[in-house]
């Protein structure tokens, strides 16, 4: 099949704008906030991390599939994100470890998708007006009006708890590392023997690079839902406490922020990232807010302002480039005075690092453990151990 016999589709936004393209995915009709993210590469771990719930994501970079998908390089068990905007999907598969097409894998798991479109457009208005609802569907049976009317009708992100939806239905532990070497090692990842550290981590919707990075750093890792109590944690005995990414409004998961107050009072070490790092914010008494377009891609600058470096008058910036994805942010000046910002986005200025500074707590808003994007931060993995060797 080539882009010219694709059927078409349309994504209509709860603006009432209209894309007309063509359809490489499945022929059915989905809602889900716009979004767009700047990564040229990792469009397979995009897809499959649960942050993406709830969103149809289009693609910046113009050509996208070129190296098929594989079932080494998921994030989740199942695709999450709600459908996949490129501006042209590629005609052929051309790395060996593929092994099936992206439109392939989209009919599969089911999952609307859209090409030929001026993606530059569209990103370009989401940035101007926001991130909205939007419809997107390869049904020649609805019309553009009809498209509208579902984006408008669908439930907006503020006020959405979509962690219960996306997180596992019981408890269970991980014992694979990293993957070592693709050639000779394919299929078989690293076990860490005889983990020093015991570490519970609370699953919003937790992506599996994380939980080999936690492992490969000596920690058993036990993965828990998102609505386990902090005293079914501290039964466990944990040496610490993770709290993970996810999707939708952090102010909804109400449970997960009062469970997490109760285990700030325990003195365990806690580390949070992404969704983790706002129910943490919220949790030691601080806001979050929603972003107009959010931050999705892997190539934002943060500046660590807690460092002799970036934190000093005319010092160097101590900056990394860092993936990210979130749409929400803990709202600057609503942190008690014992909780530090660490880290900012240089692009606006958004919080990007928190800490406790008499607790052995900190968290962060971007994704250390990249899949897809940069390594520059993945030295947090190594804090959190030493914290839990202080402890």
């Amino acid at each position: 099949m080539t882009p010219k016999t694709y059927p078409p589709a349309i994504l209509a936004l709860a603006d009432g704008t209209i894309f007309y393209g063509q359809s490489f995915g499945a022929s059915v009709t989905m809602t889900g906030e716009i979004v767009f993210n700047t990564s040229m590469t990792g469009y397979q771990e995009i897809l499959t991390d649960p942050s993406y719930c709830g969103q149809i994501v289009t693609m910046t970079c113009p050509h996208i599939g070129n190296v098929g998908v594989n079932p080494e390089d998921v994030e989740a068990s199942r695709p999450w994100a709600t459908g996949l905007i490129v501006r042209e999907v590629s005609r052929r598969v051309s790395n060996w470890r593929a092994s099936q097409s992206l439109p392939n894998y989209l009919l599969q798991h089911n999952l609307p998708s859209l090409t030929e479109i001026d993606t530059r457009a569209l990103v370009r208005h989401i940035r101007s007006k926001g991130a909205m609802m939007a419809a997107l569907s390869a049904d020649d049976t609805l019309s553009a009006d009809d498209l509208v009317d579902m984006a408008r009708a669908a439930p907006s992100m503020d006020g959405l708890d979509l962690a219960q939806v996306v997180t596992c239905p019981e408890p269970y532990t991980w014992t694979e590392g990293i993957q070592q070497d693709w050639k000779t090692k394919i299929n078989r990842k690293s076990k860490i023997q005889n983990p020093k550290w015991h570490v519970v981590a609370f699953d919003f919707g937790i992506k599996h690079n994380i939980l080999r990075l936690l492992t490969e750093a000596g920690c058993r890792v036990t993965v828990v839902p998102a609505t386990t109590s902090a005293e079914e944690v501290l039964a466990m005995q944990p040496d610490g406490i993770f709290l993970s990414n996810g999707p939708g409004d952090p102010a909804a998961v109400t449970y997960a922020i009062e469970e997490t107050r109760k285990l700030i009072d325990s003195d365990l070490p806690i580390f949070g990232i992404c969704l983790g790092h706002q129910i943490l914010g919220l949790a030691l008494g601080g806001k979050t807010h929603k972003l107009k377009f959010g931050h999705r891609g892997g190539n934002q600058p943060v500046k660590n302002i807690s460092s002799p470096l970036g934190g000093t008058k005319g010092g160097r910036a101590d900056v990394t480039i860092t993936s990210h994805n979130h749409g929400f942010a803990v709202s600057a000046g609503s942190l008690p005075d014992e909780v530090k910002v660490t880290h900012i986005n240089l692009n606006d200025d958004c919080i990007e690092g928190l800490r406790h500074k008499t607790k052995p707590i900190f968290s962060i808003q971007y994704h250390p453990e990249a899949s897809p994007g940069p390594h520059d931060a993945l030295g947090f993995f190594r804090e959190f151990v030493e914290m839990m060797e202080k402890s």
